[in-house]
C-alpha cells in the first residue's frame, strides 16, 4: 500500500472532528480541533498497524477532509 486513507469529517452537532479509516481497522478518534486531530492520528496510526500486524518502518498517510456548512442571509 502507498499510502494510509485517513478521512477526517465535521460533526456539526458534537462540535468535533471525526479520525476514521477503511485501510487501518480501529482508527476511530475524535477532536475538536482539526489539527489536533491529525497529530493523533499520526501517534496512533503505527500502534493500530502493530496490533493488526501491518507494522511498518513509515507510514504515509493522505488525508482527507469533509465539513459541510449552512450559510445564512
Amino acid at each position: 500500500m502507498s499510502e494510509y486513507a485517513i478521512n477526517l469529517i465535521w460533526d456539526a452537532d458534537a462540535f468535533v472532528w471525526i479520525a476514521t479509516s477503511n485501510d487501518i481497522p480501529g482508527l476511530v478518534l475524535e477532536s475538536g480541533s482539526f489539527d489536533a486531530l491529525v497529530e493523533r492520528v499520526r501517534y496512533a496510526v503505527p500502534e493500530l498497524l502493530e496490533l493488526n500486524g501491518l507494522v511498518r518502518s513509515d507510514v504515509p498517510l493522505c488525508f482527507t477532509s469533509e465539513r459541510h456548512e449552512r450559510a445564512y442571509a
